[in-house]
């Protein structure tokens, strides 16, 4: 149940049959409790369905349940919104019936009072934002499953995915400079300032080409050195080289 304040619609007045609080969304009745509490004579199976014949819908104003039994079979029971309950009270067109029906309307007023939506929409509001905490709770344990793995992929494509053009050229079953002919040939690649090889840009942010910047420790030196993605090689050999 919710954590709104039940008690304040139910201690304001004389309580004439429980009610069931439990869906956030509207209140309940049990149908068996209410046939017993109108003294109705005929069974209720085939009272209850008499009742429907007034146009009350499965689901929409009413839903079936098996209620709790002490030994015998589990009996069929109803939940009813208050406004079914309201209605079949009057139906009946008894004193208790009417006193039952301004029961239920006392419920429904209580229910549907500013204080009461606003207090349900702030416990229903209460629950989302919980249910989401947990989701992110989720999110942050599964991340720090999945990091080490993460890394471990990446460590992997660094250093054994990633292939420069000489041994790119092996697994392709080519020639090295064959190879980098193609690739000047239809304008992959580039040769800068310093004769070295550099890829277009347009075919690195495609993920053909992948740029690594190293620093010689020794020296200081800093340079970029261009290698081959798996996406790239896959490519080159469906090109036919």
């Amino acid at each position: 149940m919710l954590g709104w304040d039940i008690e304040r619609i139910d201690h304001t007045m004389t309580e004439l049959i429980k009610i069931n609080y439990d869906n956030p969304q509207r209140p309940v009745v049990s149908g068996r409790e209410l046939h017993k509490a109108l003294d109705i004579t005929t069974r209720y199976n085939d009272w209850f369905a008499r009742m429907c014949e007034y146009g009350f819908t499965e689901d929409k104003d009413f839903y079936s349940f098996l209620s709790k039994s002490s030994g015998g079979r589990p009996s069929t029971d109803h939940m009813l919104t208050i406004p079914m309950a309201k209605e079949l009270c009057m139906i009946q067109r008894t004193d208790i019936g009417r006193k039952f029906r301004q029961y239920f309307i006392s419920i429904e007023e209580a229910w549907n009072s500013p204080e009461m939506v606003m207090q349900r929409a702030l416990s229903i509001a209460n629950e989302r934002v919980k249910a989401l905490q947990l989701s992110v709770s989720q999110l942050t344990v599964d991340n720090q499953i999945m990091q080490p793995k993460a890394e471990y992929f990446d460590e992997l494509v660094d250093r054994r995915l990633l292939t420069n053009f000489r041994d790119t050229a092996k697994e392709l079953h080519i020639g090295q400079k064959e190879f980098i002919q193609f690739l000047l040939d239809h304008k992959y690649v580039y040769r800068d300032r310093k004769s070295k090889l550099k890829p277009y840009m347009p075919y690195v942010e495609d993920g053909l080409f992948e740029l690594k910047e190293f620093t010689n420790t020794k020296t200081g030196f800093t340079d970029t050195q261009t290698f081959i993605t798996p996406k790239g090689k896959e490519t080159f050999r469906l090109l036919g080289i």
